[in-house]
């Protein structure tokens, strides 16, 4: 097959399925050979002389021994990967960061299980569909580099940090160590305790993009006593995209005896990491943002020794169990958006997680780049990619948020979202993998046209 040939492609569109136990009919037949065979054509191909404008952190993101400048920089690659969703030919989404579009392989598996489950919803739904959980766990658990029975499959990120965060066994006076720039729904989630149970939260003040990384740790340790039972750390600031490290934050904690929850919604198939790396004791995220699974996917990771003492959000038969699975007794849930995730996963490994990290910071230097100069453009978030990928916030001087956001909606129709948050203001800028050149062309221009009013 040439790599080039989209009808071809589509012809093959869905991937290899992870449920062994469905009928042969359901298994969508997958073909990505032309991602891997133009892969191969790239790195043995002879390499041009380079006449594009450097980019200022090439190096950085470009220099393990799995980078390809040539195929991170080629747009025909990427046009086909463009051509593989089904996104809008007028509007131009750059707010990838909320939500993530499903190729079309993810939606057609979507609406294939769909219609199964509505044929005879009890029978294919409990009999035919659910014995596709464990063989989705284990290809979860391998992508996370996790054990297989530290996993369960939810609904999003606010579902499993919110098992995690109601489900801890705290009491009056434990306390709690947060930051401002968590995400909302996990600080009302620890303000309930609070308001309920009485538990002390100590809140972290952080000023980024300013604060290094050992001002960031500094201000958190300054917060962790003997006293605190737990540190809740968001890997990746939703707000502004800064990553955190979030590791030695987690160190510290568990050295004074405090257990630690991450919130990993933005950084999961966003960036490499195994969910172990990070230090945590309970991990959630949602699936449908970078691993553009169906809407409403989450994952929850538990430390195993853990997992007995956590109490579920939801009850099942037994609370104290020691198994994962207690934290699926979610009642009816969507079948096909559960297993519709096998191939999600199918899709990100065409690509693979090291080519779409490069891709995305290649992006973000791409657009960034391009408009930093300009004395009335503010770049908000740290650049570096060691401090943030594909998420990144900009400002017009003399431009109201809300302005800059209607302007480039109303008039050049392009998405982003406003940020006007405790100490972040701007428009938040975040491309995907099926983003183009011409694209960020497209809001460049728009940008600095608006600038320049």
């Amino acid at each position: 097959m040439q790599p080039f040939q989209r009808r071809s492609f589509l012809s093959h569109m869905a991937a290899a399925s992870a449920i062994p136990f469905i009928p042969a009919f359901l298994k969508p037949e997958s073909d990505f050979s032309w991602i891997e065979q133009y892969k191969k054509a790239s790195s043995s191909a002879p390499k041009s002389p380079n006449t594009s404008t450097p980019l200022s952190n090439r190096g950085d993101f470009l220099s393990s021994p799995n980078s390809n400048l040539e195929l991170v920089e080629d747009e025909k690659f990427w046009y086909q990967v463009k051509n593989m969703y089904s996104s809008s030919p007028g509007l131009l989404n750059l707010n990838n960061g909320g939500v993530s579009p499903q190729p079309i392989i993810v939606q057609e598996a979507f609406e294939r299980y769909n219609r199964l489950c509505n044929e005879a919803p009890s029978y294919y739904m409990w009999r035919i569909l659910d014995q596709g959980r464990e063989p989705l766990r284990q290809r979860l658990a391998t992508l996370a580099g996790t054990s297989a029975e530290e996993l369960a499959v939810v609904r999003n990120a606010s579902e499993a940090l919110e098992t995690a965060i109601f489900g801890l066994r705290l009491q009056k006076g434990d306390q709690v160590v947060l930051s401002k720039l968590d995400y909302p729904n996990m600080m009302n989630a620890w303000k309930q305790r609070e308001m309920r149970e009485g538990i002390v939260l100590k809140w972290v003040e952080l000023e980024l993009p300013k604060m290094t990384n050992d001002e960031i740790v500094k201000a958190f340790s300054d917060q962790i006593t003997d006293d605190v039972k737990v540190v809740h750390i968001t890997h990746m600031i939703n707000w502004d995209g800064h990553i955190l490290p979030a590791k030695r934050i987690a160190d510290i904690a568990h050295s004074h005896g405090a257990q630690v929850v991450v919130d990993g919604a933005h950084s999961f198939g966003h960036i490499q990491y195994n969910i172990p790396d990070l230090g945590a004791d309970y991990f959630g995220t949602s699936l449908h943002k970078w691993m553009c699974a169906p809407f409403g996917s989450g994952l929850l990771y538990v430390k195993k020794e853990n997992i007995a003492k956590l109490y579920p959000l939801l009850a099942p038969a037994e609370p104290e169990s020691a198994d994962i699975r207690k934290f699926e007794s979610l009642g009816t849930r969507s079948f096909a958006i559960e297993e519709a995730i096998g191939q999600a996963i199918d899709f990100y490994y065409s690509i693979g997680g090291d080519l779409k990290q490069q891709r995305l910071q290649y992006l973000k230097e791409y657009w960034t780049s391009a408009v930093k100069d300009h004395p009335k453009i503010q770049i908000k978030t740290d650049t570096h990619p060691s401090r943030s990928c594909a998420l990144c916030v900009v400002n017009v001087e003399g431009k109201k948020v809300s302005e800059l956001t209607e302007i480039l909606q109303t008039t050049y129709k392009i998405h982003v979202t406003g940020i006007d948050y405790y100490n972040v203001q701007g428009i938040r800028v975040t491309p995907h993998v099926y983003t183009v050149k011409a694209d960020l062309d497209r809001f460049i221009l728009a940008l600095t046209s608006i600038a320049n009013t």
